[in-house]
């Protein structure tokens, strides 16, 4: 009988892509993918390491899973991912509990360490180089893990960006985008499985292209992508305000599958903070990206998130930031709180700023920002948008949970609406907007 194998998934969607493509190369090599992780032999944990707060979260679930060694049948525990590149070194000792370590750019090599532990082999590193180039035909057999019509498609790994507070560039290595024709070819298998949306994401997805093409081709990309007739929408996360070109705006003003909706990382506002950061945008610079974007879009829903506690952040910076908050009005907003990792510049400044202190600013904006909200939400009362369908409610009778074109799985809101009808997720229906709350939205569907 093939052994059982049990996976867990932890941070982001970039993350998660890696999951889907191990999972596919495991069921290619006639393992048996199961969900049980008590009749697993090997359970495998994705980890991420981008903060200390989610290295806290991998170890938890590896002390978890090391249970099932004493009290199921896992004979190896795997570690992939973020932390395991980060600590490849540390991690045997650390937490004995693991078999396996496999780095950020050896995961397609999967079903080798599997062999490995099952043949008895104990303390397997498999830690080469984290510039590793995808094969792109494995990234054909994912097994995709999302539900309600969507699926993530990664255009690219790495990141070539210097933000001072940043570790991505040393556990994922140097910006690698794919072309153009194995993402569309990847964007036809998943409509074939009845995937409608897509959503674009990397590092920073207004960089696309530039390291294969000699320029920045997102643009290209949405065109070529939206040629496919099974797939009704395409959206774009973590595109970077710096990178935004003309031809890409023209592309999402133009482009009837590409939504209004533009996740845009600004992390701050003020000038001394942002060069402090590594980032290139100024206030100015920002506020000119964003009056483009609305004067070509605008209905364009933007979506941003900030970072607040960077070392030598004052009063002063912080009442800046609220009010570029609200002279702008982004529509969704999200915020962390500054975390000092080892081994990047930021950790080693002098300033730092006190946890409770990053906490209080952190609900002082997010305070702020449920007032813009609750007002834009109320704009849209009267108003019809479609929807795609996410399922019904547990616990009400013939009440559906969907997302319009504002609304990003997982991190927006929702539009909710009654139907006697049996509806399917991922089926796509008009509805107008009757109620309005601080994030979510109540309709009628037509």
């Amino acid at each position: 009988m093939s052994a059982k194998i049990s996976f867990v998934s932890l941070g982001c969607d970039k993350n998660l892509i890696d999951s889907e493509i191990m999972l596919g190369l495991i069921d290619e090599e006639g393992y048996i993918i199961t969900h049980d992780d008590s009749e697993a032999d090997i359970i495998i944990i994705n980890s991420c390491g981008f903060i200390m707060e989610a290295n806290r979260e991998a170890i938890d679930k590896v002390l978890e899973m090391a249970d099932y060694k004493m009290n199921g049948c896992c004979k190896g525990l795997i570690v992939t991912g973020c932390m395991a590149q980060r600590y490849k070194d540390e991690i045997f000792q650390a937490l004995p509990e693991v078999d396996a370590v496999v780095g950020t750019g050896d995961f397609e090599s999967i079903g080798e360490v599997i062999k490995r532990l099952l043949q008895g082999e104990k303390n397997v590193k498999l830690v080469t180089d984290k510039n590793n180039v995808l094969n792109e035909n494995n990234s054909f057999k994912r097994i995709v893990t999302t539900t309600g019509g969507f699926a993530y498609l990664k255009i690219a790994e790495g990141c070539d960006n210097c933000c001072t507070y940043c570790t991505i560039p040393s556990l994922r290595g140097k910006y690698r985008s794919r072309s153009i024709d194995s993402l569309v070819k990847e964007a036809n298998i998943l409509a074939e499985k009845g995937v409608k949306e897509l959503i674009l994401i990397a590092q920073d997805t207004s960089l696309y292209g530039k390291d294969i093409y000699g320029e920045r081709s997102l643009h290209k990309l949405l065109k070529a992508l939206s040629e496919i007739e099974d797939i009704r929408w395409i959206r774009i996360l973590y595109c970077y305000p710096e990178n935004i070109t003309d031809e890409l705006i023209e592309e999402m003003a133009g482009n009837k599958k590409v939504l209004h909706y533009l996740d845009m990382p600004i992390q701050h506002s003020e000038d001394r903070i942002l060069k402090l950061m590594g980032r290139r945008s100024t206030k100015d610079g920002l506020r000119n990206t964003i009056a483009r974007l609305r004067e070509k879009m605008p209905d364009i829903c933007i979506r941003t998130t900030l970072i607040t506690g960077f070392p030598t952040e004052m009063e002063e910076d912080v009442k800046g930031l609220c009010s570029f908050i609200k002279e702008i009005g982004f529509d969704r907003l999200g915020v962390f709180t500054y975390s000092a990792e080892d081994g990047t510049p930021a950790a080693a400044m002098e300033g730092q700023v006190p946890e409770k202190v990053k906490a209080k600013r952190k609900d002082r904006i997010l305070t702020m920002q449920r007032g813009i909200s609750a007002g834009i939400c109320e704009s849209f009362i009267g108003k019809t948008l479609e929807v795609i369908v996410e399922g019904k409610l547990e616990d009400e009778d013939n009440i559906y949970c969907s997302r319009s074109y504002r609304d990003c799985y997982e991190i927006d809101g929702f539009v909710f609406f009654e139907s006697d009808e049996e509806l399917m997720a991922g089926d796509i229906y008009s509805v107008v907007i009757k109620e309005a709350g601080d994030y979510d939205l109540i309709g009628e569907r037509i």
